[in-house]
Order: C-alpha cells, then sequence, then structure tokens
C-alpha cells in the first residue's frame, strides 16, 4: 500500500502481494475467514492510467525494473520497481511533476542500470476497486479487483484481462509464519470462487505478451 510521494524526497516501499486471475463475471470472495480481518471497507473505485519507459533494447524489463508515469488513485506519480526480493519488490515514488519529460531524481535512480534514452513501452489502463480488510490494529491487507486495459505501444497490440492483488497492510503479521497462514487463508477463499495463480508476474509483463 503506497501513498502519493510528496516534496523533494522519494517515498520507499516494499510492496508484498500476490496475485490471481479472474474471468470477467467471477464473484468476490468471502474473507470471513481470514486471519486477524474484522471488517471489508466498501470498494472504492480508481481509475488507473499508466505509461512504462524503457531503453530502446529492454535494458530495464531483463533487469527486472520497471519505471513507470501514473495517474489517478492515492499514489499517482512516478515510480520505479526495483528487482523481486524474496517475497516483496521495492518502490520508489515521486510527485508527478508538470509534464510527461522523466524527471531527474528519477533519471539519477535508474542510473545503476542504465543512462540510456527511454522511450514509450506499454500504457496499461486499470479501472481498479479497492477494499481494505482491516482488523483492531489497522489494515492487515489492501485487496484489488482490476479491470485492465493494455497497449504494448511498440508492437500496438492491445489486451484486455481481469486479475486480482492482495497486498499486505501496515498491520498484517510481521513474522514470516503468521504471513504464510494469512496468504494460505486467502487463497482458499479466492479458489473457492474460481479465482488461480496469476499466469504472468505483473501486469507489464503480461501487456507485453510475457
Amino acid at each position: 500500500m503506497t501513498e502519493a510521494p510528496t516534496g523533494s524526497e522519494p517515498t520507499r516501499t516494499v510492496e508484498v502481494e500476490r496475485k490471481y486471475d479472474v474471468d470477467p463475471h467471477t464473484a468476490l470472495p468471502d474473507w470471513s475467514g481470514l486471519p486477524g480481518v474484522q471488517t471489508v471497507s466498501d470498494g472504492e473505485i480508481r481509475e488507473l492510467d499508466a505509461r512504462y519507459l524503457d531503453t530502446a533494447d529492454a535494458t530495464l524489463s531483463r533487469a527486472g525494473v520497471a519505471v513507470r508515469r501514473r495517474t489517478g488513485g492515492p499514489d499517482a506519480g512516478w515510480h520505479i520497481k526495483g528487482p523481486r526480493e524474496g517475497d516483496g519488490r521495492l518502490e520508489i515514488g515521486w510527485p508527478l511533476g508538470d509534464d510527461d519529460e522523466v524527471p531527474e531524481a528519477v533519471a539519477t535512480a535508474l542510473a545503476r542500470w542504465t543512462s540510456d534514452a527511454l522511450t514509450p513501452l506499454a500504457r496499461i489502463e486499470n479501472t481498479r476497486t479497492a477494499y481494505h480488510l482491516s482488523g483492531p490494529d489497522g489494515v492487515v491487507a489492501e485487496f484489488v479487483d482490476d479491470h485492465v486495459r493494455a497497449t504494448d505501444l511498440r508492437q500496438q497490440v492491445q489486451r484486455e484481462w481481469r486479475e486480482w492483488e492482495l497486498e499486505l497492510g501496515p498491520a498484517a503479521p510481521a513474522d514470516a509464519e503468521g504471513r504464510a497462514a494469512l496468504f494460505a487463508a486467502a487463497e482458499r477463499a479466492i479458489a473457492a470462487v474460481g479465482g488461480r495463480d496469476a499466469s504472468s508476474g505483473s501486469k507489464l509483463a503480461r501487456a507485453l505478451g510475457f
């Protein structure tokens, strides 16, 4: 769960999440069996529009890195998603700025992977409905229901799909055993309505046909 970046200092968040494929009309899961979850919020609809960039020879993608400019939602801004490490992935965020040019701070952060020019790679539009699964100490997890429309800008190929994400929140278990139990219970609820493990590791990879 990422806050919108503000000021000159970037935000840094380690995302711990799981993704699931679902059919267009799959019913939402019943979360009553999740450990530590007492309430589920009403769904909040967010219209997200992200433009992804990469070098001409896909240096960032090959390194497991993604850079995007996204509008809409609580974390609108420029984001770099680093390579996956274990069950998490570091996301660094900066404010949107006044135009589409890559901010100097973003280019500086990317320099460890490349200093080559970046060009459009993909556009991902997403109608997202977000739910907070909360317990006595706050948000245990955020569940999002995504209806995705993606365009591979280099091949001019369009793809559409629906997927779910479950991301741990600030009140999630801090220990590996507790997190595993939470995800196991969530996956039982998801499987019960026909959800399944995601066929692709990220929206960008799926937009590009991977």
